[in-house]
């Protein structure tokens, strides 16, 4: 365990000396008052001045005294809860955190390396069964690169990831945990991260591969404990203040055509994934009425709006007024809310490059009609078309992939309705979970046509549900086709 930190008074020192004219002093003052500290640091924060450098996606963070100010995250029922920090574009470097588990439940808390959005990253983590495991995560499929125990979880324990190239290593207390290949993007930001856990972060550290000092210890796990007056980890210097950068997209977009197919195989969407003509970050959400042509400028949360996980409340980066219509739209991470229908609305071509916690939420009245029409959305941990209000929803000539549910009536809103669905020439990539959910005790009905399935043999396609208006969770009583509430039948969906 290496020794404590300096007080705070002197790491303070360091900040204050930060200019780029005093680059000199501070690399010396660093080397004398934190040894074990790289000059070329590219990134660190102490909690002590708050944790505005952070993004919040997810959970139930705040900022608590143990020993010094550290970062808490208490909502053990979130699935996933995670904040980012740093540049989108940083690739080759080490970063390492603090972390204590205060309830690990069924779940775990970590450090998450290469976060290329909401939910792909590398990320080494304390787990309920007491181990540490480094894990490759791109949605709902986790891939386990390695593992070893930890004693006391409740602990104090530095976690650090090394990414460089292909090879991604984890650490725990300075000892190796696990080292291997992965395959997700070479880029990404830094997380801390739980998933049906409570857990408190500290003395976050990024450092340029190679710039530090090599770790070399056998892969065994001591327990680390934290000074009660000191910061606990070794590394701390000066805070920066990073700044998100967005990426383009792929392939330039082209005219979107429905391609109604009289066979039953269906007529699968052709349209490229769009490159934004321009970024515009959005820190108060976007009224629309009448209609609005974005042409492909990429719209993403900034501020309050920054949140890409999957809290229930968050503010959408879209409000549509009844009638509206908004079309050539990319909305990038985060995505918070995504897009709100007050009633009667038009998508044409909108593009979620990675959805927060729902692409789009539909709250009309019971005559209200909604039509997504063209486009396409990933990496929905959840829902991507969360219906709330009545009415009916037609998605057709769309492309999604990497999610857990295409379309979901709402089956604990305090005010239900009678809702419909119409899913019409729509590809799916890498389903987790089903199609469609709906409330058969409420009358909904889901309509489903020339859907082709991509990566999977099976697929629940229309789930059915008895919903209710009490807040809880609602009872799945059956899925696939019957003619009343599931209207589809076998050859109307294709396995490729």
């Amino acid at each position: 365990m290496p020794s404590a930190t300096p007080s705070r008074r002197r790491r303070r020192l360091v900040v204050g000396l930060g200019a780029a004219g005093a680059a000199g002093a501070v690399t010396a003052l660093v080397a004398i008052l934190v040894p074990s500290a790289s000059a070329g640091t590219q990134f660190s924060d102490d909690f002590e001045n708050g944790a505005g450098n952070w993004t919040k996606s997810g959970g139930d963070w705040s900022l608590v005294s143990d020993g010094s100010k550290v970062y808490k995250q208490a909502k053990t029922e979130s699935e996933l809860a995670r904040v980012f920090a740093g540049e989108t574009s940083w690739t080759n470097y080490s970063v390492e955190a603090k972390v204590k588990a205060l309830d690990l439940g069924s779940g775990l808390a970590g450090v998450a390396a290469r976060a290329s959005g909401s939910s792909t990253m590398y990320r080494l983590a304390l787990t309920s069964a007491g181990k540490a495991e480094l894990q490759a995560v791109k949605g709902s499929a986790i891939t386990t690169i390695g593992s070893a125990p930890v004693s006391n979880p409740a602990a104090w324990h530095t976690l650090k990831v090394d990414v460089s190239g292909s090879t991604i290593t984890g650490y725990v207390d300075g000892a190796k945990v696990a080292s291997g290949a992965g395959a997700l993007p070479g880029t990404g930001r830094i997380g801390l991260v739980t998933s049906y856990a409570a857990a408190e972060f500290d003395d976050v550290s990024v450092n340029p591969l190679g710039a530090g000092p090599a770790t070399s210890a056998p892969a065994a796990t001591p327990t680390a404990t934290k000074p009660a007056t000191a910061s606990p980890t070794a590394t701390k210097t000066a805070t920066a203040s990073p700044t998100a950068t967005k990426t383009a997209g792929a392939t330039p977009t082209a005219t979107k055509t429905a391609a109604p197919a009289p066979t039953a195989a269906p007529a699968a969407p052709s349209v490229a994934w769009p490159k934004a003509t321009v970024d515009k970050p959005v820190t108060a959400t976007i009224p629309v009425s009448g209609t609005v042509d974005g042409g492909n400028a990429r719209y993403f949360g900034s501020g309050a709006l920054g949140g890409d996980g999957q809290d229930e409340g968050q503010d959408p980066l879209f409000k549509l007024a009844d009638g509206a219509v908004l079309k050539n739209v990319i909305l990038g991470a985060p995505a918070a809310d995504g897009i709100h229908c007050s009633g009667s609305c038009t998508l044409i071509n909108v593009w979620w490059e990675n959805v927060g916690e729902d692409a789009a939420t539909f709250k009309g009245g019971a005559s209200a009609t909604y039509t997504v029409d063209g486009g396409g959305a990933k990496g929905a941990d959840d829902k991507v078309f969360q219906h709330n209000g009545g009415g009916t929803l037609t998605i057709k000539n769309f492309q999604v992939s990497d999610f857990g549910k295409l379309y979901r009536s709402c089956g604990n809103c305090s005010t239900q309705h009678k809702r419909a669905v119409v899913v019409q020439n729509v590809v799916v990539t890498a389903p987790v979970g089903s199609l469609v959910g709906i409330n058969q005790n409420f009358g909904d009905t889901a309509t489903i046509s020339k859907v082709t399935v991509v990566g999977k043999k099976s697929l629940d396609i229309c789930v059915k549900f008895t919903g209710n208006n009490t807040g809880k969770e609602p009872t799945k009583i059956g899925a696939g086709p019957d003619g009343t509430f599931c209207k589809y039948t076998e050859s109307d969906i294709t396995f490729k």
